[in-house]
């Protein structure tokens, strides 16, 4: 009997012997293939990380002139008009660098249109540190404005053409997360630093981008447009890795790219064609609901609209910049779980919200009613504002816009609607004093309806575009 059941466990042991072996190779297999994605993904997080740089200096720009503000017109003796010159100067330099964007990113590539950037925030930066009056003030601020004109479409672009589909939307919302820390940092910074070596700072982002865009590829879409099969195949893999199959990929990117070039080169007649229509309608109308919103009135002039409230303005410029960068961090992570269209809504709605809520503290304040609430009702109003704004109205257009448009007029597109957002930028922070001046709570109310319709806009109108590639986007955009 004994004899019988050590015979049965030495069968039943060597019947469990292979499944035990097979066991632990899959285990094998599973932890090799593991680390095979993690090492395979790091040049994608790396080529994000060197692009995102131009995203940080586009906030160093933006945020230069909030702290130098006194020291610059003190030690360069500048009238307040000199230095209004001086600040607005940027946008404008911003507004010829979008229209120029999408042009140069066609013709010398992506990386070539960072590179291009980065020259001018360092020249720009270079001149305002050896600015000993208002001309090379202007000349340096209008320089590095260009940059940002530039960065503000070819980061996002790149970041869309280089991502694999379940990534490009966590990777594109880092560009503007990489910009609310520039803005953040330049204003803390700025109080300890002096405002010449504060410019010597915003270079740092620039020789990093620089010298990375040395190590990263080109966009692999964009060497497949130039005819390059060679490089696009080699670019490609690079990204995915070399334990990857590219060829689906590669096949459905070349395919697109082959029936692209049978149609005629865009011009900006051309994007009102009725093929082009709808996603050229999507790109710009998400950069007007971001602007007109009332965005850069709000972000300019924070201070002064917590003075007004009677809440201590330093306190609530810190509130605001650390709650823009966590809020921003926090969409990051769920652009590609929720999807681009919740997060407009939900946006949208927290936008109404803190507008109606700051609007309400002025109509009470200006009718001397509850004035012991009115305070802490503006910055609670503020800070949903800016919550909402940078949960999803902040970086979301962007990562639309760099999805949308078909390749072969995605630089006409992408600069028409870089140029509507940074008019937009100019128009709001122009007449936000203006619109104060003629009723502060009916500037808030305003604003509120304004993010009402880009609701509407958004339910009506952009399409969700997670979890598909590029290729994809536009078969679903021009069926509809």
């Amino acid at each position: 009997m004994a004899k019988d059941q050590d015979i049965e466990k030495t069968e039943n042991d060597d019947m469990r012997a292979p499944l035990i072996t097979a066991r632990d190779e899959i285990s094998e297999n599973g932890d090799r293939i593991k680390k095979a994605i993690k090492e395979d993904r790091c040049m994608i997080y790396l080529t994000t990380f060197v692009a995102v740089c131009g995203s940080y200096a586009f906030g160093a720009c933006a945020g230069y002139s909030s702290p130098t503000q006194a020291a610059i017109r003190e030690d360069v003796n500048l009238s307040l008009a000199e230095y209004s010159l001086f600040g607005s100067i940027l946008t404008f330099g911003a507004m010829i660098g979008a229209i120029t964007s999408g042009k140069i990113a066609d013709y010398i590539g992506r990386k070539g249109a960072m590179i291009t950037s980065s020259g001018f925030c360092t020249a720009g930066w270079l001149s305002i540190f050896f600015a000993q009056g208002p001309v090379l003030l202007d000349v340096g601020r209008l320089a590095t404005g260009y940059g940002m004109g530039v960065f503000s479409y070819v980061v996002p672009v790149f970041i869309a053409e280089i991502a694999p589909k379940e990534l490009r939307g966590a990777l594109t919302t880092i560009n503007q997360l990489m910009i609310c820390m520039g803005v953040s940092v330049s204003f803390i910074i700025g109080t300890l630093l002096t405002w010449r070596v504060l410019a010597l700072v915003g270079i740092v982002p620039c020789a990093v981008l620089l010298i990375g865009l040395a190590i990263i590829p080109e966009s692999p879409r964009w060497l497949a447009k130039q005819g390059k099969r060679k490089e696009f195949e080699a670019s490609l893999r690079r990204l995915r890795g070399k334990n990857c199959d590219i060829s689906v990929e590669a096949a459905e990117i070349q395919d697109y790219i082959e029936t692209l070039e049978s149609l005629p080169k865009a011009k900006v007649l051309d994007l009102f064609q009725r093929r082009y229509l709808r996603s050229v309608t999507i790109g710009v109308g998400l950069m007007v609901c971001q602007q007109f919103g009332g965005i850069n009135g709000i972000c300019f002039y924070t201070s002064s609209i917590f003075e007004s409230s009677g809440f201590p303005a330093d306190v609530g410029t810190i509130i605001y910049a650390i709650l823009q960068v966590v809020i921003t961090a926090l969409g990051a992570t769920l652009i590609d779980r929720a999807g681009r269209k919740p997060l407009l809504v939900v946006s949208g709605a927290g936008l109404v919200l803190g507008c109606l809520l700051t609007g309400s503290s002025f109509y009470l304040k200006d009718q001397g009613l509850a004035s012991e609430v009115t305070p802490a009702l503006a910055v609670t109003g503020i800070l949903v504002y800016i919550g909402a704004f940078s949960v999803g109205m902040g970086a979301v257009p962007w990562v639309v816009m760099s999805e949308i448009f078909p390749i072969n007029i995605k630089g006409v597109a992408g600069s028409l609607a870089t140029l509507v957002n940074w008019f937009g930028a100019w128009a709001v922070s122009y007449t936000f004093n203006f619109l104060m001046s003629w009723s502060s709570y009916g500037t808030f109310v305003l604003y509120a309806a304004v993010n009402a319709l880009a609701i509407v806009f958004v339910i009506k109108v952009v399409p969700e575009t997670k979890g598909r590639t590029l290729e994809q986007i536009q078969t679903a955009i021009n069926a509809s």
